[in-house]
C-alpha cells in the first residue's frame, strides 16, 4: 500500500481547505499540534493539513479496532490518511466538525484510491500476494494467536 500512497502523493487539498484547517488549529493547544507532529517524526509542518506521506517503518499510535483480530487470520494493512487538521484530538468537537467537511471527504477518497490501487496490484501480481501470505504465516509460527475470549463464551442470545 505504501507504493500506492507514494504514487498518489498527499491529498489534493485546496487553499480553502488549508484556511479551514488553520481556523480549526486556532482552537487547539500548541501541545496537541506538537504532539501530533512528534508522533510522525516531525517538528514542524508548513501547512495545517498533512502534505507528506509517512516514511516506511513509521510508527503511529492507533486506537482499538477489530482489525487486530482480523490481522491474525489474514495478511492485513491499515491505511491512515489526512482527514483533519494536524493535532485534532479524537472524540472532540473539532473532529466532529471536520468529519463532514470537504477536507475529510477528500482525505477519505484519497485513502480509498490507495486501497483500490493496492487491491489491483495484488490481483495483477499474485507473487506479491503470495509474499504477504508467506510473511503472515512465518509471523504466526513465531507468535501464534491466542484468542483472549474463552472458547465456551458466547454473546447473550436475548435482546432486552
Amino acid at each position: 500500500m505504501r507504493e500506492s500512497f507514494e504514487q498518489l502523493g498527499p491529498p489534493p487539498f485546496s487553499a480553502e481547505d488549508q484556511v479551514f484547517a488553520a481556523r480549526i488549529q486556532e482552537t487547539l493547544s500548541a501541545e496537541d499540534i506538537e504532539s501530533a507532529l512528534r508522533q510522525v517524526g516531525r517538528s514542524v509542518c508548513d501547512e495545517p493539513l498533512s502534505d507528506f506521506v509517512l516514511p516506511a517503518g513509521s510508527r503511529f499510535s492507533l486506537g482499538s479496532t477489530d482489525v487486530g483480530d482480523v490481522s491474525w487470520t489474514v495478511p492485513t494493512v491499515q491505511a491512515l490518511g489526512a482527514t483533519c487538521a494536524i493535532g485534532t484530538p479524537l472524540h472532540s468537537w473539532q473532529m466532529t466538525a471536520q468529519g463532514v467537511s470537504d477536507v475529510a471527504h477528500k482525505g477519505m477518497i484519497h485513502v480509498a484510491k490507495a486501497m483500490a490501487m493496492t487491491a489491483i496490484r495484488l490481483f495483477q501480481s499474485p507473487e506479491v500476494l503470495k509474499e504477504a501470505q508467506d510473511e503472515h504465516a512465518k509471523r504466526l509460527l513465531r507468535t501464534p494467536y491466542v484468542c483472549p475470549i474463552p472458547a465456551d463464551t458466547f454473546p447473550p442470545q436475548e435482546v432486552r
